[in-house]
């Protein structure tokens, strides 16, 4: 048993590319803020230990945001259709955000907008990921989710160089800025940022129609029982206490990746400015070479990433998901660990084959495990649940590692890398012992139950004379 998209036609590359559109938008407001938010952070006075705690907002609002907005999402029916009123309002307030974060005058203030753009960027992200599993056929899906991931590559590229390319092709000053002391290629980065989140978004719900409920009248009853906040918080506890076999093995290897992940992500670019260029001085030009150099490398990562995963589809097929995440997460965990080996930036792309191909594969493969694994009548609130996984570690990161950083590593930015690579290679290691089940009947009963209760009601009421 399998929802209403098992009975649609197969979607073409271009109704593909539509849907997914808006995930560049997405990407490219997440890319901005990756490549630079610990620098940012450092140019308000932040301390490398500190810089964690500051990006507590990012993970906390995934805690909170996803699982509502999926179990919201699931049951929502308007003008705009399910997903699409969530995908609109969060471009909208990402935007705001976007706005006014390189003109930040204090750390509190960063953090705060950090927090607004993770919120907004999530109440988008969950109903892009159930998407897949509304609009596509069972057996398009990998794709859908490869389509997606290529989007987040190319979003994460274009907004990973835009300060390089301001600079060296524009020839604006990154050392220039005005009554902020974010610099200027930075702050136009970010404007636009926005301009190129609203377009893509408009162009995904202009172009991408949703189909209603087959039943709107048993819908509504569903939505009545299931929809709203306070329902929503009960069915994502009931959601955690009845996880399917494959998505509680495989929470473990998402925790463990996503270590590795936040820590490149929270500690590279600085890593790069101070470890390999040897910059001392945080407004000197030295750090904002070595700051746009570590974006040349996301462009890196995210390129190598957007090509694997034309065979990522393929190589699933010939082999196993299972087998395949597991040896791209060992390639990701060498790469990083290798970091410390690296004396010449140029090397440093090399290194970033290695971990886009990780990226690659934790951006699709365990989605494409989880959407057979979870009950399909509720993939949004299970996606969001499952990014529980994803951001709890990173929360205990953002609560402890500072004081690791300080007292364990001596703020060494570069071995808080090596050290995200290390939690890779464990990923990979315990990606062998999770068991690929599809979605089992004890796992449906409820939804099913449920079903056939409003169904007798339905065909009650019209048989009334």
């Amino acid at each position: 048993m399998d929802s209403q998209a098992d009975t649609e036609p197969r979607l073409s590359l271009r109704q593909l590319f539509n849907m997914s559109a808006g995930f560049f938008g997405i990407q490219f407001a997440w890319g901005l803020q990756m490549a630079n938010m610990s620098a940012i952070f450092e140019h308000l006075g932040a301390e490398a230990h500190a810089v964690p705690l500051l990006w507590l907002a990012a993970p906390l609002t995934g805690l909170i945001v996803q699982p509502l907005v999926g179990n919201l999402s699931d049951y929502t029916w308007g003008p705009l259709g399910r997903r699409r009123p969530y995908l609109l309002g969060g471009a909208v307030f990402a935007s705001i955000a976007l706005i006014f974060m390189p003109r930040s005058s204090s750390l509190w203030m960063a953090a705060g907008l950090l927090c607004l753009l993770d919120t907004s960027a999530n109440v988008s992200m969950v109903p892009f990921r159930a998407w897949v599993g509304d609009l596509l056929p069972k057996e398009q899906r990998t794709q859908g989710f490869a389509m997606q991931s290529i989007m987040v590559g190319l979003g994460a590229i274009a907004a990973s160089t835009l300060p390089w390319l301001l600079n060296h092709w524009f020839a604006i000053d990154p050392n220039s800025h005005g009554a902020h002391p974010i610099p200027l290629t930075v702050e136009l980065s970010f404007y636009l940022g926005v301009v190129v989140l609203l377009i893509s978004m408009v162009w995904t719900i202009v172009t991408t129609p949703e189909n209603p409920p087959q039943n709107l009248a048993r819908f509504q009853q569903l939505q009545a029982g299931r929809g709203g906040l306070l329902n929503s918080l009960q069915e994502v506890w009931d959601g955690l206490t009845h996880m399917p076999v494959t998505m509680r093995q495989l929470a473990w290897v998402q925790s463990l990746t996503w270590i590795g992940i936040f820590s490149f992500f929270l500690y590279f670019p600085t890593a790069v400015a101070c470890n390999i260029f040897g910059a001392v001085d945080l407004n000197s030009a030295l750090y904002n070479e070595g700051i746009e150099w570590a974006g040349i490398c996301f462009a890196m990562f995210n390129a190598v990433c957007v090509g694997f995963l034309f065979f990522l589809p393929a190589l699933t097929r010939w082999t196993s998901r299972k087998l395949v995440h597991g040896l791209c997460l060992a390639i990701g965990g060498i790469s990083l660990v290798s970091l410390i080996f690296i004396h010449q930036p140029v090397m440093l792309l090399l290194s970033m084959v290695g971990f886009g191909i990780a990226w690659a594969s934790a951006l699709s493969i365990p989605l494409a495990i989880l959407t057979h694994a979870i009950p399909p009548q509720r993939r949004g609130i299970y996606q969001g649940i499952f990014n529980i996984f994803i951001v709890l570690p990173e929360i205990m990161m953002s609560l402890g590692f500072g004081w690791v950083m300080e007292h364990w590593l001596g703020d060494n930015r570069l071995i808080a890398v090596v050290l995200g690579g290390v939690f890779l290679l464990a990923a990979a290691a315990m990606m062998p012992f999770v068991q690929i089940l599809e979605t089992q009947p004890e796992d449906l009963a409820r939804d099913m139950m449920v079903t056939v209760t409003e169904a007798n009601l339905a065909t009650a009421d019209t048989t009334k004379p």
